[in-house]
């Protein structure tokens, strides 16, 4: 267990941010006063820096800069206890291309009266598919990530947090998402190559793996009780929310999943 007062520094993209869920406290990083950091700190007691960053790549966790932000790494320190990690999607393109998919079907919809040649070319203009060597990538870049945080924080417990399912047996092709029977599987094995990317970077450097995407599996899209949003193209401003992101309660099961590491 992790000693309460002790420094706790979060990296990581939206999925670790928290884009959408109230209160936002810091927004040009779409960051959440209730994102799964926030919520083990208070339970634990932490001083927590939270340095994630919606968008942010594994380079802006090692060594670019984002917007103004330095690279994420750089809040470690040597008297840091805890480091959390969610990272790697954005290298992929994973949210990015599930988005933009999702949108030019939805707007090819009223493209047909065109003819089905033009609503045809709309949805073509997204590829869902990623070579081996773009998943190879984001386990180098992971590993590297774990390696310079062992670095500046050398007593430090690090866990890896991989990604909230977006994607699962419940998903329904048109009715939950607007994808369609072919693209959908593709959003998954992207989902399923990210996963794996996170678990070999937890096998190669020895930290613990907080296996969020398992977990969610049962809460995705389409579910019951899903953790992250659908679609839609309605600003927050306007009655919208974030899409494809995770809402309240997918933070709060990542968070209990963090605490069932940290406490065994």
């Amino acid at each position: 267990m992790i000693a309460s007062g002790s420094r706790y520094v979060a990296l990581g993209s939206s999925f670790a941010a928290g884009p959408g869920i109230s209160p936002i406290v810091h927004a040009p990083a779409g960051r959440s006063g209730n994102n799964y950091a926030q919520l083990v700190a208070r339970e634990l007691g932490l001083d927590l820096v939270d340095v994630s960053y919606s968008g942010a790549t594994t380079a802006h966790l090692l060594d670019t800069r984002q917007d103004d932000a330095p690279p994420q790494l750089e809040a470690l320190t040597p008297d840091t206890a805890l480091v959390t990690i969610t990272a790697g999607g954005n290298d992929l393109e994973y949210v990015g291309t599930f988005l933009r998919g999702s949108f030019l079907n939805t707007i090819a919809r009223p493209a047909t009266i065109l003819g089905r040649r033009v609503a045809n070319r709309i949805r073509a203009r997204v590829s869902y598919l990623k070579d081996e060597a773009s998943y190879q990538a984001v386990t180098d870049a992971l590993t590297a990530v774990v390696e310079q945080a062992r670095e500046r924080s050398p007593q430090a417990r690090i866990l890896l947090v991989d990604y909230l399912s977006l994607v699962g047996p419940a998903t329904r092709p048109r009715l939950d998402v607007p994808l369609n029977e072919e693209q959908l599987p593709s959003i998954a094995l992207m989902a399923d190559g990210l996963a794996a990317a996170f678990a070999k970077a937890a096998a190669a450097t020895g930290v613990d793996l907080v296996a969020a995407s398992a977990v969610s599996r049962e809460h995705a899209i389409g579910s019951a009780e899903p953790w992250t949003t659908g679609f839609t193209m309605l600003p927050p401003t306007l009655g919208g929310f974030v899409p494809y992101h995770p809402n309240a309660a997918g933070m709060r099961a990542v968070a209990d999943l963090i605490l069932g590491v940290l406490r065994d």
